[in-house]
């Protein structure tokens, strides 16, 4: 990818052809070793997943980068979601670009020091995203293009050290996606699944979680969002769904992380830019103890490789 500054998508797009078959297969060699250079530094790569739309993933992402960071670690957060991205309007770095030098394209610091790379940065507000081709009637990436785009934008994002990186994955319009794109992360420490406890909801997360399994990714949990209201005058909670995350948890034999409530008060931050930081929030400590959790997890499997 050239690192002229003016470049946007259509310049991406522009090197994305598929007449020589030859050709594709040497670009994509090519940036599959420029991703695992661009990550070398990286000690954990964590992807939080789900396969089910609307189950508030990107909040579930956005706030456990935050926790990590909370914790003194180096964070970094990657929206890989090309029709939707929405981390950086929710962390108050919409309108930010990334900064390209020789040495790659560098994220933009938001909140508590977390680097953040997302697609949003090479949107234009007033420009849909679409893709045209042949048959220019979808108003939304192709499979394919959306595919090579997304390697081509990790080939190019300068980390440096970090001591986690999140990517928020696309629910997608199949439960294989996310996984595929998972795929493309080189050493990834594990996949942390969000889902809300309706039986809709753990239909299509389950479906999701056996094909990132086939396809070798290590889950290390689910969290259970939505899993109640807090009332903004209160605190009080109360139930919002009804669904048993537990038992879901019990046939896939994977420890449930955590449960974190509808919280109106801590979304409205998030919408306006300006995101709730108070430590002792009691919604953001519960996603301090998921953090926590998964730390624990990642400890233990590193403990368990040396062991081997």
């Amino acid at each position: 990818m050239d690192m002229a500054p003016e470049k946007d998508l259509k310049t991406i797009l522009g090197k994305l052809q598929y007449s020589d078959d030859a050709k594709v297969i040497q670009q994509i060699t090519e940036q599959t070793k420029q991703v695992h250079a661009r990550m070398a530094g990286i000690k954990h790569k964590l992807v939080v997943m789900s396969g089910k739309g609307g189950v508030g993933k990107s909040m579930t992402t956005v706030n456990l980068a935050l926790a990590f960071a909370r914790q003194g670690s180096q964070v970094g957060l990657l929206d890989v979601d090309l029709n939707g991205p929405c981390v950086p309007r929710m962390l108050g770095l919409h309108g930010h670009q990334l900064t390209m030098t020789p040495q790659g394209a560098v994220p933009p610091t938001g909140p508590l020091g977390v680097k953040v790379a997302s697609m949003d940065f090479f949107l234009d507000d007033a420009s849909p995203v679409r893709w045209k081709g042949p048959m220019d009637v979808s108003p939304v990436w192709l499979g394919l293009m959306e595919m090579n785009v997304i390697r081509e934008f990790l080939a190019d994002v300068a980390w440096g050290e970090l001591d986690y990186l999140l990517a928020d994955l696309p629910p997608g319009a199949a439960a294989d996606k996310p996984p595929v794109i998972a795929g493309f992360i080189p050493d990834l420490a594990g996949a942390i699944v969000v889902t809300t406890p309706s039986e809709v909801a753990s239909d299509v997360v389950q479906k999701s979680v056996t094909y990132a399994r086939d396809m070798g990714i290590k889950v290390l949990g689910i969290v259970e969002n939505m899993s109640e209201y807090r009332c903004p005058s209160c605190g009080e909670l109360n139930e919002l769904f009804e669904g048993n995350t537990e038992a879901m948890c019990e046939v896939l034999d994977l420890p449930l992380l955590g449960r974190i409530p509808f919280d109106r008060k801590l979304a409205r931050t998030f919408d306006k830019g300006a995101p709730l930081l108070d430590e002792s929030y009691p919604t953001i400590q519960r996603y301090q103890e998921i953090a926590g959790r998964i730390r624990t997890l990642l400890d233990y499997k590193k403990v368990l490789a040396e062991k081997l």
